[in-house]
């Protein structure tokens, strides 16, 4: 049973009673207002549109708004920071939502974190600071093979799949990607109506499933592909080969959610758990890899190819470096998707404790590509825990060119965290198929909030740049961020990590730190090349 139904029928019962209390009892008469007031909140609930949870649950969901109208929201967004200095979700759900409505994020009374906390970390700003520019900044994605390279915004939508998403959460993503200049990642459950209807720049992925390009038996279609690829509205060509939040499972949307239409769009089996294999059936091999990118590309009449991973064996991606300097192919672009990442379902262990996390992942990964040569035509992405300016400057900082994400975005959807996205029970009317949840996320009015979420957080990331003396993002550098690792001790990134020299794993003597991992690397196999690998 709906909500909205539920709540008729509370209002028709609650009639019955305050009628039959008034013919028995003249006393009861000061029911009556009460009863047309609670009709009067739940009828103006569920026609209003810019509250998902209102439209869902009437009068009963306006006991959040409540609550948070008595929570100060913003003076608490340091309180019960975590070790890094970044907010847990309460805080972090405060900061989209109040850039989201366009509210002003200003913290009063000063600093409320604890700067001499181990962790704490910080920017320093100049003397000679500059005014920050207008233009938002971009990133130009496209290598020496690429025909139709992309500039990107450097705060994207990151993968969340139609399927896992309900069509409202993804028609307002996609508006407001159009709204902002900013592209949408489709997340592996393949291209939907719904990603073209909002008119805004996709970034289609391609999963271990080839959801949308897969013949009947699952595996790659590459006349399927050919044929959604040539959308103009389609940017860039993600291949995933793994997600921090779930690395080597494979995607998993349950039964429950695969309606006739997700069951078409996807061509798999209606009424079944959709479950992607852990690894591609189209290659298998580092090189064969790129073989299989470099046909994308063509496919796909010369955009932007890479490929989304999050960070396991070292050896494995070195093996891709090598394999990049023996076949000559090289990926536009990688996403580096960090061990903390979210999803709709995984298992415990493999949301908390597998896979690398951003930091260390990007870090990698970046001295990987300068180690041999290629970093200036490949673009680095970052997806994990991107909520704030700083959360940009960050990771930009110490190796990303841009930024993907999906929590953020999710709340300026008006996620509230309720943990119901593998249940298809969201209240808000994101992560759900029922069409009677859908219904309360109104497309209109989230696609701005979407946008309003990305401009701001943009432009603060441009503030922080600009009182740094900086006008541009590419002028980050691991010295500009610090960090607290001791009760007297500070260091940037560039002390706290190791960064190679331009071509320093393609002569001897190599870094130690890569010597042992590079040698059993090879192009020809993820296997291992030395003796207990």
């Amino acid at each position: 049973m709906s909500p909205r139904a539920l709540f008729f029928i509370v209002c028709v019962a609650l009639g019955a009673l305050v009628a039959g209390l008034y013919t028995s009892w003249s006393g009861a008469l000061w029911l009556v207002p009460l009863w047309l007031t609670f009709v009067a909140l739940g009828v103006y609930d569920l026609l209003q549109k810019r509250h998902a949870i209102r439209r869902n649950f009437p009068v009963a969901g306006r006991l959040r708004y409540l609550f948070e109208a008595v929570r100060p929201e913003m003076q608490q967004y340091f309180v019960e920071s975590n070790t890094s200095g970044r907010p847990f979700s309460r805080q972090q759900r405060s900061l989209v939502y109040q850039r989201a409505k366009n509210v002003t994020d200003t913290l009063p009374f000063g600093t409320e974190a604890d700067v001499y906390a181990v962790g704490y970390e910080w920017m320093n700003h100049s003397l000679c600071a500059v005014h920050p520019p207008e233009q938002a900044p971009r990133v130009r994605i496209g290598g020496p093979a690429c025909t139709q390279p992309y500039e990107a915004a450097v705060l994207n939508v990151s993968a969340m799949s139609y399927g896992a998403l309900s069509k409202n959460a993804i028609l307002a993503l996609n508006r407001g990607a159009k709204l902002g200049g900013f592209y949408h990642n489709t997340g592996e459950g393949g291209l939907s109506p719904y990603h073209l209807e909002g008119g805004g720049d996709i970034c289609w992925q391609v999963g271990t499933g080839y959801f949308g390009c897969r013949d009947e038996a699952g595996n790659f279609d590459p006349v399927r592909f050919a044929d959604k690829a040539q959308s103009p509205q389609i940017k860039l060509i993600e291949l995933k080969l793994s997600q921090g939040a779930k690395p080597g499972h494979g995607g998993i949307l349950p039964a429950a959610k695969v309606t006739a239409e997700i069951a078409e769009i996807r061509h798999v089996q209606l009424g079944k758990d959709v479950l992607s294999p852990p690894t591609h059936t189209a290659f298998k091999t580092p090189d064969g890899l790129l073989h299989f990118l470099a046909q994308l590309r063509e496919l796909s009449g010369g955009k932007p190819v890479g490929f989304k991973l999050c960070i396991g064996k070292r050896r494995e991606f070195l093996a891709i470096c090598k394999a990049m300097l023996a076949t000559g192919i090289a990926p536009d672009f990688i996403t580096v998707d960090g061990g903390e990442g979210g999803t709709g379902a995984a298992p415990l262990e493999f949301s908390n404790v597998l896979g690398t996390p951003l930091d260390e992942a990007l870090i990698f990964v970046h001295n990987a590509l300068v180690g041999v040569g290629l970093r200036q035509q490949i673009r680095v992405i970052g997806s994990g825990r991107v909520i704030s300016g700083f959360d940009l400057a960050h990771q930009i900082a110490i190796g990303a060119d841009l930024c993907n994400s999906a929590r953020a975005m999710m709340f300026a959807l008006g996620c509230i965290q309720a943990q119901k996205c593998n249940t298809n029970e969201c209240p808000t009317g994101v992560a759900t198929q029922d069409p009677a949840l859908v219904r309360g996320l109104v497309v209109e009015d989230k696609a701005v909030r979407v946008h309003n979420y990305q401009r701001n957080t943009v432009r603060a990331l441009v503030e922080l740049l600009a009182a740094g003396g900086m006008s541009s993002p590419a002028e980050l550098r691991p010295w500009h961020v610090l960090r607290r690792v001791s009760p007297t001790a500070v260091h940037h990134y560039g002390e706290m990590y190791e960064y190679l020299a331009e071509g320093a794993l393609l002569a001897e003597p190599l870094p130690g730190s890569f010597a042992r991992a590079w040698k059993a690397a090879k192009a020809t196999s993820f296997e291992s090349a030395t003796p207990g690998g």
